[in-house]
């Protein structure tokens, strides 16, 4: 029956090539196989039913095949297709025997020549996890796939902001469109104005923005303004916290208490870093000491910490932190590149109700298109140039593309049940990790808040940085080589946070799940 079924597939495989119609090849599996096998086992990945075509069309181009691939590696995953007693076909994934890496190799090989590391960004290189890094060749929806063929369900997500999923086809349409008038005009465009709207309705502390190209400029801008606004030059951040590479933000925090910041990386002056102090997070003894000894110009703070893994704060800590800027005249300020849109329409700040004075944004909002922001209060924001003296400017700020990509996102993001489904499928994803993991004798802790998760190899709770440096990296990086072995795709770091999609399936989940508990088994 197998062989029957396979033969039968591949005559209209070989038909919709032909046409070159990845949607003809669709629909003739779908409702070709139906009439074949019907096996009981729900071992794989689930993908669709016949018939109905239950799995909607943008979820068929997520799988479709890359037409660059070679005939030999373009079909590869279609060589059978089995069906479940419910009778939905099922897509055999890749495993750990029939993972290649020689292309990738060869690639990360000359880039070392070519670039510091081999990489445009130094947590690619997959230093902290060992093994060289896989070179992406394409994603689509919740998927990658990496120049060898390897296909992976992916949890980075471009490290945030394809929460709509990869290469949508509707922001993809939208900037086709846009590319036929233009990628960058150096001057105002009505596109800044639509998405400007949208973020000042969505984002409570938000009543003007200004665009820039990433999330470390959003935040150079930002801290040039709080103090320029205050007329204070010191500023607290928190140990663990990452505001971009700007060098007030590159500080070597102290060890567990409150203290002056040093230089993290040669080439930053003592200087540079003599303003910026130090405080534990969802620590506000630790806060306080240092506003009651200092005029400080801003506290700030991720809302959710992401980039020394995933840490939550409690609703205490930042309501406590609101009440403690205004009692020392300080602003408060959330870098929400991370959380802004992700953790839900209107940020962290929506989530927790607690409204910062300033708000950095970016990942989400520019679709996947570089893109940063800053926005607060009308008062605060006229400061900024032309309305006022402190000086800020950017030659691609603004630009077409990246609006219309952070348009066409937020449309979506908008939709009803929108992160109600983000945060059924992110739970369900660490919580199962979690569970396979402890039912494998591991000591791991995690959470998630919507769309974004994390986990760390040790008792927890952990609710600072000097809890999260308890993990076992170690464990953690073969973890990670397995997992990716077996086609998931994960942060290259103990200290980096995960990212699901409005493109991940149940049947993602569950796969993931099912990978991950034979991982823990073999740890």
């Amino acid at each position: 029956m197998r062989t029957a079924c396979v033969i039968t597939l591949l005559a209209f495989v070989l038909h919709a090539v032909a046409a070159e119609d990845g949607d003809a090849l669709i629909d003739s599996i779908f409702n070709r196989a139906s009439q074949t096998h019907r096996p009981a086992s729900l071992e794989n990945t689930t993908l669709g039913k016949t018939g109905s075509h239950a799995l909607p069309r943008a979820r068929m181009t997520a799988i479709a095949p890359n037409p660059q691939m070679t005939t030999g590696s373009r079909w590869g995953w279609c060589s059978a297709l089995p069906r479940n007693s419910r009778g939905e076909i099922q897509i055999r994934q890749t495993t750990a025997t029939e993972f290649k890496t020689e292309v990738s190799e060869k690639i990360f090989s000359e880039a070392q020549d070519l670039m510091p590391g081999g990489v445009s960004s130094p947590v690619r290189a997959f230093k902290s996890v060992g093994g060289s890094p896989i070179v992406f060749d394409r994603v689509k929806g919740a998927y990658a796939w990496d120049v060898d063929g390897n296909k992976y369900i992916d949890y980075v997500g471009t490290w945030g902001p394809a929460i709509v999923g990869h290469a949508d086809d509707d922001v993809i349409a939208a900037l086709t469109a846009q590319m036929a008038k233009g990628t960058s005009f150096g001057a105002p465009c009505s596109l800044e104005n639509e998405l400007a709207k949208m973020v000042i309705d969505a984002v409570p502390s938000v009543d003007m923005v200004r665009f820039c190209n990433s999330g470390t400029e959003a935040c150079m801008g930002m801290v040039r303004l709080v103090r320029a606004y205050t007329k204070r030059e010191k500023v607290i951040k928190f140990e663990g916290c990452y505001h971009g590479h700007a060098d007030a933000f590159l500080v070597q925090a102290g060890s567990g208490v409150a203290t002056l910041g040093l230089p993290d990386s040669p080439g930053v002056p003592a200087g540079a870093t003599s303003t910026t102090l130090c405080a534990q997070y969802n620590n506000l003894e630790s806060v306080e000491a240092l506003l009651k000894e200092n005029e400080v110009a801003a506290v700030i703070l991720e809302p959710v910490v992401g980039n020394s893994g995933f840490i939550p704060p409690t609703k205490e800590f930042l309501v406590g932190l609101r009440e403690l800027t205004t009692k020392y005249g300080a602003l408060l300020v959330f870098d929400e590149v991370m959380t802004g849109f992700r953790i839900a329409y209107g940020g962290a700040q929506e989530h927790f109700g607690v409204t910062p004075d300033v708000t950095t944004m970016g990942k989400v909002i520019g679709g996947g298109l570089p893109v940063g922001a800053y926005g607060g209060k009308k008062e605060i924001m006229k400061m900024v140039a032309p309305a006022g003296p402190m000086y800020q400017a950017g030659t691609l700020s603004g630009n077409p593309l990246a609006m219309t990509a952070g348009i066409e996102t937020m449309k979506k993001l908008k939709e009803p049940g929108t992160y109600e489904y983000l945060d059924k499928i992110t739970g369900k994803l660490i919580n199962g990790i979690l569970a396979a993991g402890k039912e494998a004798g591991h000591a791991v802790t995690g959470g998630h808040i919507s769309g974004m998760f994390g986990f760390f190899f040790c008792e927890g709770p952990v609710t600072c940085f000097a809890d999260a440096t308890k993990s076992d990296t170690q464990k953690f990086a073969k973890w990670h080589r397995m997992m990716l072995e077996r086609g998931v795709y994960l942060a290259p770091s103990q200290y980096e946070a995960g990212f699901t999609s409005l493109a991940h399936t149940e049947e993602d989940i569950e796969k993931t799940i099912a990978v991950a508990k034979e991982v823990f088994k073999q740890l």
